[in-house]
């Protein structure tokens, strides 16, 4: 096992390095100028001074020499600095990516919480009322779009009951219980999808190992229900649900855009979106590489849970 952690760490820095090596040539072809993003002002610049702004940042330089310098930095654990601002990108990264981390904790945990007991319910359930209604609410959930939804939470608990504020930040520091009356509404509209999509994975896996022999094995031995259903069952069918899980956090890291925008969240991807309107290539590009290494991980956390769940799965030498 300890093996296998270590060339799946090795494989996440080269995994990181080719997504940040991806967008670091892609983001070229964007149309603007960053020299001019940096100035601050696109009218009344003479060329020398546009020059000296391009040989300040580098950018006079040839496209590959500007990316091995690129390169050398992110190896020494250096991220650069902005060329908006010009401040050291690793700070704003250190500030923003906690934020969408609660975001993608909190709707993890509702995720959880909500749909594995969702979809045990249905699976018991099968073909029976609970079975429909939780079948069609979670189709539901999955359907309509996580702006929609954020909105009509908005529109339902902030501006009709007023129980929570609408938008905006507050750090836990300042005021921790404005913070997480803050945290709720972004938190549980990601949720809600979540849940839906476990509530769903999990309804499908229970049915299926429901029909294996093991199964029907320990009902002959005269168990209980409950413990067939905790002690042999839902074990089993976690596998799946966990590697699921694993690949929507991942895909939460970098997709909580329209959620930071629609609640004014300040978390990574607001980062993001704005450092690629103000055409900022190297925010851009850091901000990729730690989505990118941070996808990678929770996937070999996956890897490792599987292990644990499944004695069948050993990793190491021919596993």
């Amino acid at each position: 096992m300890r093996a296998y952690v270590i060339q799946r760490l090795i494989l996440a820095g080269f995994l990181a390095l080719g997504a940040g090596t991806v967008v670091f040539f892609l983001i070229q072809l964007a149309p603007g100028d960053v020299v001019l993003a940096a100035l601050g002002d696109a009218g009344g610049l003479t060329p020398e001074q546009v020059a000296v702004k391009r040989q300040e940042l580098g950018l006079d330089r040839p496209l590959v020499v500007q990316y091995f310098e690129w390169l050398g930095r992110v190896v020494r654990g250096d991220l650069g600095v902005s060329f908006v601002n010009g401040r050291p990108i690793a700070r704003d990264l250190s500030l923003n990516f906690p934020r969408t981390l609660e975001l993608v904790a909190v709707a993890l945990a509702l995720g959880l919480v909500l749909g594995i007991p969702a979809g045990v319910t249905s699976a018991v359930h099968q073909n029976r009322w609970p079975d429909y209604l939780l079948t069609g609410g979670s189709l539901l959930a999955v359907s309509i779009p996580s702006f929609v939804s954020g909105t009509l939470l908005l529109l339902v608990f902030g501006l009709q009951l007023r129980w929570l504020p609408v938008s905006g930040f507050s750090s836990f520091a300042d005021d921790p219980w404005l913070h997480l009356r803050l945290l709720v509404l972004p938190g549980c509209t990601l949720g809600l999808f979540m849940a839906a999509i476990v509530a769903r994975m999990t309804r499908s896996t229970v049915l299926e190992v429901k029909q294996t022999d093991f199964i029907r094995t320990a009902r002959s031995k005269g168990l209980p229900e409950r413990a067939v259903l905790y002690g042999h069952m839902l074990k089993n069918a976690l596998i799946p649900v966990v590697t699921l899980t694993g690949i929507e956090v991942g895909s939460l890291l970098g997709g909580t855009v329209i959620i930071e925008l629609v609640f004014t969240w300040p978390g990574v991807s607001t980062l993001l979106i704005t450092a690629a309107n103000r055409r900022d290539y190297p925010v851009v590009q850091a901000v990729v590489l730690v989505i990118a290494a941070a996808f990678v991980l929770v996937n070999l956390l996956v890897d490792i849970l599987n292990a644990y769940l499944d004695p069948r799965i050993r990793y190491g030498r021919g596993g």
